[in-house]
């Protein structure tokens, strides 16, 4: 039988983090079991659907599935998931957190001759998750539904959105269509629960924000 030294947190005390396996990192973040489970098997088995699921797409509602964790283990567990996924597989995302870098993005159809509406989907960090043409339009004008622009966000499972679209006409005004869809989506938003953190326009190397 092993001592106190071959428990994972005290062994990671000791001998540092390198010396543990993926199962014991998990076992010194779980900590314990519930009555009658195994933390050991826990960590096997949050591992294996970690594993086939993958870390990008595990939900807190997968970790709630394995046995022996519960609701406040199960924030736990998934809070330093989403920790690490933000800190280091995410780095290489670009954060963006002002009107400029956003406009960064959108290179792509600043100097398009039909409209383009292009929805920027972001994490609860303000990290790209992906950058989308969600339609095209004619030589003047461009639909969008918030049905559309939402489906998309939902799928990205996105914290909130920046939406943008070109003026193929070279002028960065603002139209009464402009404010219309701002308003929309920003209502729909509140309602699913996605912000809408702004709605840009952009003409050449001109840009203003329509929120």
């Amino acid at each position: 039988m092993g001592s106190v030294t071959d428990l994972p947190r005290e062994k990671l005390s000791k001998k540092g983090a390198s010396s543990l396996s993926d199962i014991e990192l998990l076992q010194a973040v779980i900590g314990s079991g519930g009555k009658g489970n195994d933390f050991k098997q826990i960590a096997r088995n949050l591992n294996s659907l970690i594993g086939k699921r993958g870390a990008d797409n595990l939900t807190l509602d997968d970790v709630k599935s394995i046995r022996g964790i519960g609701d406040a283990k199960a924030a736990v567990v998934f809070a330093a998931l989403e920790f690490w996924r933000r800190k280091f597989t995410k780095q290489t995302a670009p954060l963006i957190d002002s009107p400029e870098k956003a406009v960064s993005q959108l290179h792509h159809i600043k100097d398009k001759k039909q409209e383009h509406f292009v929805l920027l989907t972001l994490d609860g960090a303000r990290r790209l998750i992906n950058n989308r043409v969600v339609t095209i339009g004619t030589l003047l004008c461009s639909l969008v539904h918030p049905r559309e622009i939402f489906s998309y966000a939902i799928e990205d499972r996105a914290a909130s959105i920046i939406v943008a679209h070109n003026h193929p006409s070279g002028l960065v005004d603002i139209s009464e269509s402009d404010t219309d869809v701002t308003r929309r989506l920003r209502e729909a938003g509140d309602i699913i629960g996605i912000r809408l953190d702004d709605h840009i326009i952009v003409a050449g190397d001109d840009f203003v924000s329509a929120y």
